[in-house]
């Protein structure tokens, strides 16, 4: 069962914490909350192999969460899970949980790094299973369900690259039976620029709560056309999916922190990889008909990041949209 222990500290003080001074710098004014809690909760670190089998025998490990109520009083708010990348929790989560908070929304940025000992996984994937922040997602939609302040029914899910992957995979309602909360789901899932390369054994049967992906169409790190290809595979099953590529976008393009792309030369890809679910539960890949290893020759390293200010600014407005009505808000 998940942990409530909670501690509050003034918000300042937690924000440079948790995200690093540098990033306090550029915050807008009028994102102000009226409460902070850290919440711990219980999780594991299964392989791949293990989630894709429905195993619950792996180690446990405690994690946290930063849970962000935007205004005082007594009433159920609805509310976010926040899911990062690669790089671990950043200023480009919390801007988003910002802008969230502005429209009246709880949000819940959730740490699956440090909890496990990884500071990043970019150069070196292994070092925590892709599903693995599936699991932290529904573990943290279980935590959320039961604080006072937020209505059960109004949680959504958003994350980034690697927490992208989770937000949209936690749509399957396999994995949802095996691994979720019972009796309660996401009611959105939005994902920025995840990967979608991998075809997973029912992963056009997912729940009725909508889908949003927003993409790079210049992206080299994770490229948008699986994700195409997976929406398609979605809306012909007639399912709510859909996606919004921007011209000339990179990874992460909505951070403001990249304002001049950067090369990372280390970083690893599998934009090349074509990847399938076998029935055993283990992720091949297409071309050698292998289990899938980030030695295979598919796998490469050298990507791109950076900021561009249009697809910001318009995957905002269609955040802030799509929340405003999935999520009900007066």
């Amino acid at each position: 069962m998940p942990s409530f222990r909670f501690v509050v500290f003034i918000v300042r003080g937690i924000a440079i914490a948790f995200i690093g001074i540098g990033a306090l710098a550029a915050l807008p004014a009028h994102a102000q909350i009226a409460r902070l809690e850290l919440r711990t909760f219980q999780t594991s670190s299964p392989s791949d192999q293990a989630f894709l089998a429905g195993k619950h025998d792996g180690a446990p490990v405690t994690i946290v969460g930063e849970l962000r109520i935007p205004r005082t009083g007594t009433d159920r708010l609805p509310a976010v899970v926040l899911l990062h990348g690669s790089g671990g929790a950043s200023g480009q989560v919390d801007g988003w949980a910002r802008e969230l908070n502005a429209l009246g929304v709880a949000t819940f940025i959730v740490d699956s790094f440090t909890g496990r000992g990884i500071v990043s996984t970019v150069a070196d994937q292994t070092q925590l299973g892709r599903l693995t922040m599936i699991l932290d997602a529904y573990r943290a939609l279980e935590v959320l369900s039961k604080h006072p302040r937020v209505d059960p029914a109004r949680i959504a899910v958003m994350g980034f690259s690697r927490g992208g992957q989770a937000a949209l995979y936690s749509s399957l309602n396999r994995f949802r039976a095996m691994h979720g909360p019972e009796g309660i789901r996401f009611a959105a899932h939005i994902a920025f620029y995840p990967s979608c390369n991998t075809v997973f054994i029912g992963d056009d049967d997912v729940a009725d709560s909508p889908i949003r992906i927003f993409h790079g169409a210049a992206d080299d790190y994770v490229p948008v056309a699986p994700c195409r290809a997976y929406v398609e595979r979605l809306r012909q099953h007639g399912k709510d999916a859909a996606l919004t590529a921007y011209p000339d976008a990179n990874h992460v393009f909505d951070y403001p922190f990249f304002k001049v792309p950067q090369k990372l030369p280390q970083a690893q890809t599998t934009r090349r990889c074509q990847l399938d679910e076998s029935p055993d539960g283990i992720i091949l890949n297409r071309e050698t008909g292998r289990a899938f290893g980030y030695d295979d020759a598919c796998v490469e390293r050298g990507t791109t990041i950076g900021y561009q200010p249009q697809a910001a600014a318009e995957a905002l407005a269609a955040v802030r949209a799509f929340v405003t009505v999935v999520l009900k808000l007066e």
